[in-house]
């Protein structure tokens, strides 16, 4: 399930129109975007042929449709989520099929109803959305909290702790707030708040400590009578 997992998120970031990384973000069009699909497809099955134009157009669509599960898990809606991907399963006639290709063993893939590219990638994406959905790994299908983004990531980290689609907005958020705090424009927040948060030791300013000793001053000596 990881490789239609993984295409989920590229079909969604790459033809979903809105914010990446600091910047306003437009699909691609004309010749590029078959050419785009085509890698995001290849990113989950390195044998799949080229998209045509107007396939590329009906994975537009499907991927506004999958756009939309992560944005109501995102929000806290599983239920709406939930229910979104199964209308999504409902529609491609989603079925289990043994397959086996690039090597590998044979394995579990869900085809659509239809025998066709588009419907058959958008039943193994609706699927794989669906098992993450119906486990405990449910909140791993995030939104990008960095600002000015809004692109989509599967957190696959050990503690699921991600928040962010690339390292890229990352360190943009984590830049951010080191400016900010050398502005001394950040409030306090309960720790773990704030991705550059300092404790109140770090905070607090420096006494000048000088390299010298202080030694009390010697008694000038008696002279002769």
């Amino acid at each position: 399930m990881d490789a239609v997992v993984t295409v989920a998120v590229r079909l969604v970031n790459m033809l979903t129109a809105g914010e990446a990384h600091g910047r306003p973000y437009a699909p691609p069009e004309g010749s590029a975007r078959p050419a785009a699909v085509t890698a995001a497809l290849r990113a989950g099955r390195r044998d799949t042929r080229e998209v045509s134009a107007d396939e590329a157009a009906e994975f537009a669509a499907v991927a506004e449709g999958l756009r939309a599960v992560f944005d109501a898990v995102a929000a806290g809606r599983t239920d709406a989520a939930a229910r979104l991907v199964n209308d999504m399963l409902a529609t491609t006639g989603a079925r289990p099929h043994l397959d086996r290709h690039d090597g590998e063993p044979w394995h579990l893939h869900f085809h659509g109803a239809e025998d066709s590219l588009v419907t058959g990638w958008a039943a193994g994406c609706a699927t794989g959305l669906a098992v993450v959905l119906g486990s405990d790994l449910r909140g791993r299908l995030g939104v990008c909290t960095a600002p000015r983004c809004d692109r989509v990531f599967v957190d696959t980290s050990r503690n699921a702790t991600r928040r962010f689609c690339s390292t890229s907005c990352q360190n943009r958020v984590k830049t951010a707030a080191f400016r900010a705090a050398r502005r001394g424009c950040v409030s306090p927040g309960p720790t773990g708040d704030h991705p550059l948060q300092m404790s109140t030791a770090e905070q607090a300013p420096r006494t000048p400590v000088s390299r010298r000793t202080a030694r009390p001053r010697r008694s000038a000596r008696a002279g002769p009578a």
